[in-house]
């Protein structure tokens, strides 16, 4: 019998229809009880389970699924609780493991980022000197059901302790491996009773050793690995790694674990196989599957590509697997009845994957005559697939004829800025929004309705207008100095252009998490991107004509548009980028000529998609900003552009940021409790700057003592004449009382600093 063995990495989390989203909302709302939402969530859990022990993968990952993040669950499971929290050890309960994601009314919630280069954001853990004990094995629960109720001996899953603690946060970095080892027995322990329960492989993330660690990291885990090996002897550890090529490659693979996962789909994985080799008493798990993206695999060359690797192993010790977990995936495409068909057969969600995962590993097994009616139908429908691309030659041209020079506006920010000033006459620490105001579940029925045919175009359109006239008297009741339209026609900042411009398809059903409960649907690029007309120009104007107040005009940005839509590979994607700067230029054009003066093209996107390998920065950090400044191109010297981008490391872009050349840029910081400002410390920046002074992703309202502090701390480092004021996100997910709320503490914050100020002139 062959060695080789079919596993999956991890399996989302949300079900088939969002099941997860809507059960963990119920218990936020109030309107089930915690026994109700365990018994949902176990149900999703083990049906999770099942459907991919149906497809026959020998490796089923099992504590892959959560409540909220994994990496929560990991903080979790020893017991890693800020001090500010109602804690007092033991196993952490429900509601406190929500309180550190959501925040409560006397305490802030945790930090949150990016998972790596994905749009999946993670609660940063904050150590902080605490002690780690191991309060809730949950490996080993979720190992135990999955093999109680479902018969499955699965590959438990674990964040592994030295990408934990890199990720985290409250540490001096000379202390970085003295934290490491504080974990090393915990994780023992939980190895030593996986051990006893019977499990025979586990899975530990280390997703860090995809990045440019340091020889030190290189040495700590060859002494934390030697430890688990020594003390669980007989649990065949994957290192597991992902989204990039191995750094120190030859040292990695040399670790004392039976297997190591690597990603044949990103980096440059092949050809350092090829160049080095392979230990030939190691399992070899190939991530062959892309499982970032939604377009079938060519299982041809997928199988040429293992019949490669395969002769760098001995006596078969495979395992063919997605290049990542599939959390960054839809879970089916059987759902999807309205898409073309032909792009319908091109696209592989993660059922899908799994399909082609066990096929591939069926053809290495028992040859491709085993699964040759499979290869040709895949082939076939792939063909089909690129008969159907959507070329424009008109745009491919036009991003050909491209200079350097075309991305520049007229003026330099220091002239453009006095125009600025003498047209919008706005206060010392204006007020703002970010874009988008509370969609209610009245706005999303109507938006249902609308879709379905069951209400017309016109009544559609009267109900959007009468939620943006609401919320234009709501701000200017408030008192925001620069008010916004609300989005309230959107059903996401991607989507919908989408869902606008020419190159895109949608889905119905195609969601993936973002954050916590929040899932986003990600459009699919699949021809040359070109501009079909106006596509935020009435909802705009209407806004403006209600007020005497600045209205924004709302775009999103190219970087951002690419990075959250998934990409056919066609085309170059820095091609395409251009090709939707392109685009956005003309509808800037088309709002100018409406009369709208300030226009935010958002780019929350942009520091989560630079590249793991720090090689490939330079090429990506340069085109998306020429990307984002050829969109701005043609708008006129007294119109104002600003941006907003969302969690990130922004000391890692600071001179992109600059580059971008955004009259006003709007920064997701409250999570961060100020540190981001340190960065503008080290840093000068001349152009104008909010910092998101209260967190919109906690449903807590803040006091103006707070925001006070907050909007302070700011001005430390920039100047007032520069200084915006605004939360640190759109609000499309907020309650409308909460964001009303919230929103009259934060004008009442700036007023009172700009009070405190006003000897200083605009």
């Amino acid at each position: 019998m062959s060695n080789i063995k079919s596993s999956n990495l991890g399996y989302p989390r949300i079900g088939e229809n969002r099941e997860w989203k809507r059960a963990l909302e119920r218990y936020w709302n109030g309107e089930s009880t915690q026994e109700e939402l365990i018994a949902k969530t176990d149900d999703i859990r083990l049906n999770n389970l099942k459907k991919q022990q149906e497809q026959g993968v020998d490796l089923i990952p099992v504590g892959d699924f959560s409540l909220y993040d994994h990496v929560l669950d990991t903080s979790a499971t020893f017991g890693i609780v800020p001090e500010r929290y109602d804690y007092n050890g033991g196993k952490v309960d429900i509601d406190t493991y929500f309180a550190i994601a959501r925040g409560v009314d006397n305490a802030v919630a945790s930090e949150m980022t990016k998972w790596f280069n994905t749009n999946y954001h993670y609660i940063v853990p904050e150590l902080n000197g605490a002690t780690p004990e191991l309060v809730d094995n949950r490996a080993l629960r979720f190992y135990n059901e999955a093999k109680e109720k479902l018969g499955i001996d699965g590959k438990p899953v674990l964040l592994g302790p030295i990408t934990y603690v890199k990720l985290a946060k409250g540490y001096e970095e000379s202390e970085f491996e003295a934290i490491v080892e504080k974990f090393v027995p915990l994780y023992v322990q939980i190895l030593q009773e996986l051990e006893e329960a019977g499990a025979s492989w586990v899975q530990i993330d280390e997703p860090i050793f995809s990045t440019n660690v340091e020889e030190e990291v290189v040495a700590l885990a060859e002494k934390v690995y030697a430890q688990f090996a020594e003390k669980a002897p007989n649990i065949q550890i994957i290192f597991q790694t992902y989204f990039e090529k191995i750094f120190h490659y030859e040292r990695i693979v040399n670790l004392p674990v039976k297997a190591i996962g690597l990603d044949f789909v990103h980096g440059d994985s092949l050809n350092i196989l090829k160049a080095n080799g392979f230990p030939k008493d190691k399992v070899l798990a190939a991530g062959i599957v892309d499982g970032r993206n939604v377009w079938r695999a060519n299982l041809e060359e997928k199988l040429t590509t293992l019949e490669t690797i395969k002769q760098f192993v001995n006596e078969e010790q495979l395992i063919v697997q997605p290049s990542s977990s599939l959390l960054h995936v839809p879970v089916t495409k059987t759902l999807e009845k309205k898409i073309d068909p032909v792009i319908l057969g091109g696209l592989s969600f993660a059922d899908e994957k799994l399909f082609e995962i066990v096929t591939l590993t069926k053809g290495l097994q028992e040859g491709r005559e085993a699964v040759q009616d499979v290869l040709t139908k895949a082939t076939e429908e792939l063909n089909s697939l690129q008969a159907e691309y959507r070329s424009n030659d008109e745009v491919r041209n036009a991003v050909a004829g491209l200079s350097k020079a075309d991305a520049d506006r007229d003026l330099p920010f220091a002239e453009r800025i006095k125009l600025q000033d003498e047209k919008l006459q706005l206060p010392l620490l204006p007020t703002t929004t970010i874009g988008s105001l509370p969609q209610t579940p009245e706005v999303r029925r109507t938006r249902t309705k609308w879709r379905k045919g069951e209400i017309t175009d016109a009544q559609y359109e009267a109900f959007v207008n009468g939620e943006i006239k609401r919320w234009i008297e709501i701000q200017e009741d408030l008192d925001i100095d620069v008010l916004v339209h609300g989005e309230f026609e959107r059903n996401d900042m991607v989507e919908y252009f989408g869902e606008k411009l020419n190159g895109f398809s949608v889905t119905e059903y195609g969601w993936v998490q973002s954050y916590g409960s929040r899932c986003v649907k990600p459009p699919l690029i699949f021809g040359d991107v070109s501009w079909a007309g106006p596509m935020t120009v009435k909802e705009s104007v209407y806004a403006q004509s209600l007020s005497d107040r600045f209205v924004k005009g709302m775009l999103t940005g190219p970087v951002t548009i690419l990075n959250w839509s998934f990409v056919h590979d066609t085309t170059p994607r820095y091609e395409i980028m251009k090709q939707i700067a392109l685009a956005l230029q003309k509808e800037i054009t088309a709002l100018e000529e409406a009369g709208i003066k300030i226009i935010q093209v958002d780019e929350p996107a942009l520091r989560e998609g630079l590249p793991l390998d720090h090689a490939k920065w330079e090429e990506y950090l340069e085109e998306s900003a020429y990307a984002f400044r050829l969109s701005n191109a043609k708008a006129e010297n007294d119109t104002q552009i600003h941006t907003h981008m969302c969690y990130s490391n922004f000391e890692d872009i600071f001179e992109c940021i600059d580059d971008l050349d955004a009259d006003v840029i709007s920064i997701e910081t409250s999570r961060s409790h100020g540190n981001l400002v340190s960065t503008f410390e080290d840093n000068t920046y001349t152009k104008e700057i909010g910092l998101g002074v209260y967190d919109i992703h906690s449903p807590r309202i803040p006091s103006v003592d707070e925001l006070k502090q907050n909007i302070d701390r700011a001005l430390q480092t920039i100047s007032p004449k520069q200084f915006w004021v605004n939360p640190d996100c759109g609000l499309k997910t907020r309650k409308e009382q909460e964001t009303i709320d919230a929103l009259r503490v934060m004008v009442q914050a700036a007023k009172d600093t700009r009070e405190k100020l006003s000897a200083v002139p605009k």
